[in-house]
């Protein structure tokens, strides 16, 4: 366990000596602060203020950081997140052998099961990281432009309407992260499958968008909604459902167990096409 620590701490670094592992984090934070900027503007501002009056509520009290960072993750996670987990995990492979670095790892005594296990592993640690990231920043530049305030949540597209006090909400927060970083996992291991194959970095990356894209078009169209169960991204949508006032913990766990096949599914091809590809 020590070797395999050490070794991926290693493709760690060298993940994150990458410029363009770096290019998410600096996106989102202008994206965070350009939404929030328009949403404090008179009119956004006043069809969100009318909207918490008509159900009953002050504006004023829920109006705030909490608001503003969960509205932040509903629009730009899930295909915003998508763009840059998708360009580093179809780079994680393809790029070692468009670069011819693969063969020089291969020439080490290291069977290819762990070199695939441990660039997945760093994958998902990334996939992790950014979420968690994306979250803190989020909730950070929330607060400082409208305080802390109580928690207003509204996707009607899952149908969650709900507000929390300040405390509770905090708390939904967290617990939606969580959530999050886990049906993120699925962009990512698509995008990592697309790499153990024979093709360009930028081909598995464009790929794994074009199907996340393509799937969450599809997953809104009401002529398909007998077939919702089997688009990916219906299952991605669990992390909004820890904002109902009464957490539907079975669905959100059948959810998981869709996604982690998923996931396991995408890991186990690549592992093979891998194992049978001649790096010579």
């Amino acid at each position: 366990m020590s070797v395999f620590l050490r070794q991926l701490r290693g493709e760690l670094r060298k993940l994150f000596a990458r410029k363009r592992t770096y290019i998410g984090f600096a996106a989102f934070v202008a994206v965070e602060v350009l939404i929030v900027s328009l949403l404090n503007l008179p009119r956004p501002k006043g069809a969100i203020r009318r909207l918490i009056e008509d159900a009953g509520y002050l504006a004023d009290e829920y109006f705030g950081g909490l608001t503003l960072a969960v509205m932040i993750l509903t629009w730009t996670t899930v295909l915003i997140g998508a763009l840059y987990l998708a360009l580093v995990s179809g780079d994680i492979v393809a790029k070692d052998v468009e670069d011819g670095s693969m063969r020089m790892i291969l020439c080490r005594p290291v069977s290819r099961a762990r070199i695939i296990t441990l660039k997945y592993t760093a994958c998902l640690i990334y996939t992790v990281v950014l979420t968690f990231f994306i979250g803190a920043s989020a909730l950070l530049t929330g607060l400082l432009w409208g305080g802390l305030g109580g928690l207003f949540v509204y996707d009607p597209m899952q149908n969650v309407f709900a507000l929390f006090p300040a405390g509770e909400g905090l708390g939904r927060i967290a617990l939606a992260l969580v959530v999050l970083s886990v049906v993120q996992l699925s962009v990512s291991s698509l995008g990592f499958g697309l790499s153990c194959l024979r093709i360009k970095p930028a081909a598995a990356t464009v790929i794994t968008l074009s199907y996340f894209f393509l799937d969450s078009i599809f997953q809104r169209l009401p002529y398909f909604e007998s077939l919702q169960p089997w688009f990916v991204t219906t299952h991605m949508s669990a992390w909004i459902h820890c904002f109902d006032a009464h957490i539907p913990w079975t669905w959100i766990g059948q959810d998981f167990l869709y996604l982690l096949a998923f996931d396991a599914t995408l890991f186990l091809v690549g592992l093979a096409v891998f194992e049978r590809r001649d790096l010579k």
